[in-house]
């Protein structure tokens, strides 16, 4: 009887090691050892036999032709905007989530609509009626959507070759197990040789693929951290459980930027494209009340209006509470001090909560003072004109910043009604006849409160 190989690899970076350590000696991190058979049948063994018979050469790089890549345009406008401008034909695209999030509803919803495409979707988790029936209840079912259930590595590429499908969806990379090695699947070595064999397939053959990835409690990918590296895009499929709405992010794109946000909304029938993600950030409460305020954002190239909300209260138990949903709390605590030293606002002995309205996080600094402009209003309790909004950075002395392509901000609040927006003086270029909106300038936090409190 052959004897077991064992190994032990590290669930961050998959560095391996014959024997446990405490701290791993490539990314030096504690603890992260874990124990794996390794026992391989075979290294040399071709899982797919469309092997490039390319030798590759060194070349000097003004050799190198430059050969623009033409990208597939999917039907989901979101999924293209998150992607850069669309899918490109070689890439391995990783999608990650909370269970139960929408992963898998999204690339079936994707491979419904790519009618003039003939795509396989494997899947390693569903059998194929339940499949069918999310298919149903999605919508029009596409005929040139494979089905496969299988987990098997090395009979998947069988059927690949014999489908040759123009997109590859596997649901999920934890799932799979290769021949190659005797360890679990979802092991690290698993889903690195899996992941190594799938890029390999996609660079080869210039067929997308997309891989559907588990999360850990930690919120990050499961797996070990190469895994992150080998693919060429990472996105993540996020969300609150008592909202609706679904956020995907980039965040890691070797073909695009990764600012892009692409907005959904869950519904009974599927994922709804939100278009305008402005009017659903944006509560429709008619009645005046303190603590709101409207703040012009960026999420990439996209500009939307968001409602930041204020309650400033007096402190019950002596220690103040600092506390926000969908925003810096340390950059919160910055602008409080800067309230409290620069402009005399006495808010160090009371309790303030900030609220991002739609369970959107937003790391734009252009929303400093729409923060401000909510906190003031709800500790005086004298509330915002609902026709204004505002989009500055606040500095460290008290003064009103300008923030990046604000005439984009401006059109946004024009197109949804406002009357007023207030922004920093020091945004130069900025013509009031092209625009129906009143702008106002200020400079210092003082001139901000008098436009909107008198």
């Amino acid at each position: 009887m052959a004897k077991v190989k064992k190994a032990y690899f590290c669930q961050n970076c998959g560095y391996e090691s014959p024997k446990w350590l405490g701290k791993c000696s490539s990314c030096n991190e504690w603890n992260t050892f874990v124990e794996e058979i390794i026992s391989q049948k075979g290294n040399d063994i071709a899982v797919f036999s469309k092997a490039s018979k390319r030798i590759s050469q060194p070349k000097a790089i003004h050799e190198v032709e430059e050969i623009k890549q033409q990208r597939h345009q999917v039907v989901d406008a979101e999924l293209n905007r998150v992607l850069g401008g669309g899918l490109v034909p070689g890439s391995l695209v990783l999608i990650g989530g909370e269970p139960g999030i929408g992963k898998s509803t999204l690339m079936l919803q994707t491979a419904m609509q790519e009618v003039n495409h003939k795509i396989l979707y494997v899947s390693g988790e569903e059998s194929e009626q339940q499949i069918k029936m999310r298919a149903s209840r999605i919508g029009k079912l596409n005929e040139n959507c494979f089905l496969l259930t299988e987990t098997q590595l090395e009979t998947i590429f069988k059927h690949i070759e014999n489908i040759d499908p123009t997109l590859l969806i596997i649901d999920s990379i934890q799932t799979l197990h290769s021949e190659c090695l005797d360890s679990s699947p979802g092991s690290i070595s698993q889903i690195r040789e899996c992941t190594a064999q799938l890029l390999r397939f996609a660079k080869q053959t210039e067929t997308p693929v997309f891989l559907i990835g588990h999360i850990t409690k930690e919120g990050s990918l499961a797996g070990p951290k190469v895994l992150e590296h080998m693919v060429d895009t990472v996105i993540q499929f996020e969300g609150d459980r008592n909202y609706t709405y679904r956020l995907l992010r980039s965040i890691k794109n070797r073909f695009g930027s990764t600012n892009e946000l692409g907005i959904y909304e869950m519904l009974g029938n599927g994922l709804r494209e939100v278009e305008n993600p402005s009017e659903i950030l944006i509560s429709d409460n008619h009645d005046k009340l303190s603590g709101s305020a409207i703040a012009a954002t960026l999420e990439g190239i996209r500009p939307m209006l968001i409602e930041v909300q204020a309650l400033v209260s007096t402190a019950a138990y002596g220690t103040p509470q600092r506390s926000t949903t969908g925003f810096d709390a340390r950059r919160l605590n910055m602008l409080l001090a800067v309230m409290e030293k620069r402009c005399g606002f006495k808010l160090g002995a009371k309790d303030v909560f900030l609220n991002i309205a739609g369970g959107i996080k937003v790391n734009d600094p252009a929303i400093d003072l729409a923060v401000v402009a909510a906190i003031l209003s709800s500790n005086a309790d004298i509330a915002i004109d609902k026709n204004i909004c505002l989009s500055a950075e606040i500095g460290l002395s008290g003064e009103v910043r300008p923030v990046n392509r604000i005439e984009q901000r401006i059109f946004e609040a024009e197109k949804l009604g406002f009357d007023k927006i207030i922004i920093s003086k020091d945004n130069k270029g900025i013509n009031q006849k092209n625009f129906k909106i009143e702008i106002v300038g200020c400079i210092r936090i003082e001139e901000v409160l008098k436009e909107l409190f008198g």
